[in-house]
């Protein structure tokens, strides 16, 4: 029993780091190839061949994770969202594979990122041809999510603005309902499941996890758009408390101060 169990260890450590090589890997390839393409193709071109490749490359990604044992995903639920029209795409936030799972089903998507990711050598130029939102002004944010959403776009996100800090969400914040009371779409909430703590807030990067993780999508509500900004915010995290009540959510480790 004792050598089974250092076999199943080593091989969760095989593919532990597999999977960290594996996406750094394909984010890296993809930023070189994107460099050129920043610069000859037409914005439009350059938002939906961006935002396509990433979605496959996510796919594939999490494909790869679950052929290696890795994780399991149970994410089909997101596919009744394309081709529908624009929406905020609302998903509580539990780690940071979460933004690439909800991407892998959803090619029209944009995205708001953190200034550091869009300059980061791995993700900054592939995010630049996607036309990703980057986050370094407020006023600038909202008004670049309105017009994405206006040009038919959906918008992914987190209420939260950050992984949760507490279960089963954190404090929700008010820039979702004013962007969606301003570009006047609906959110649909989107609740996510799963039984690690893995690359939640304070999680050690390169720390291993138990295997197999389950991780498990389903859609929420949907809310109108809101006229109420203070008011509807209150109502969207009172609703996300209620719906995962009953949501398999590990305990987060204890949060490391510099955490993202």
């Amino acid at each position: 029993m004792m050598v089974i169990e250092k076999l199943r260890t080593l091989r969760e450590y095989i593919a532990f780091y597999l999977g960290l090589g594996l996406l750094g890997g394909i984010s890296l390839l993809w930023s070189v190839l994107a460099l050129p393409l920043n610069l000859v193709l037409p914005r439009k071109w350059k938002k939906q061949t961006g935002r396509w490749v990433i979605t496959m490359g996510f796919r594939m990604y999490l494909q790869a994770l679950s052929i290696m044992g890795a994780c399991r995903f149970d994410l089909k639920a997101l596919d009744m969202l394309q081709g529908e029209s624009p929406m905020i795409i609302a998903p509580n936030h539990p780690s940071l594979l979460d933004a690439l799972m909800v991407i892998s089903r959803m090619p029209n998507l944009a995205c708001i990122m953190k200034a550091e990711l869009v300059d980061n050598v791995f993700f900054g130029a592939g995010a630049r041809l996607a036309c990703y939102i980057r986050n370094d002004s407020l006023r600038r944010m909202i008004h670049l999510a309105v017009e994405d959403l206006h040009g038919g776009s959906h918008l992914l996100l987190f209420p939260e603005g950050t992984r949760s800090n507490r279960l089963p969400i954190g404090i929700v914040r008010g820039s979702i309902a004013l962007i969606a009371k301003e570009a006047r779409v609906p959110i649909q909430t989107v609740l996510i499941e799963t039984d690690s703590a893995f690359l939640s807030k304070g999680w050690p990067f390169f720390r291993k996890p138990s295997m197999p993780i389950h991780y498990r999508i389903q859609l929420g509500q949907r809310f109108d758009p809101p006229t109420d900004v203070r008011g509807f915010t209150s109502e969207l995290e009172s609703y996300f408390q209620s719906a995962l009540a009953e949501a398999k959510l590990p305990l987060l480790p204890p949060t490391d101060v510099h955490s993202p």
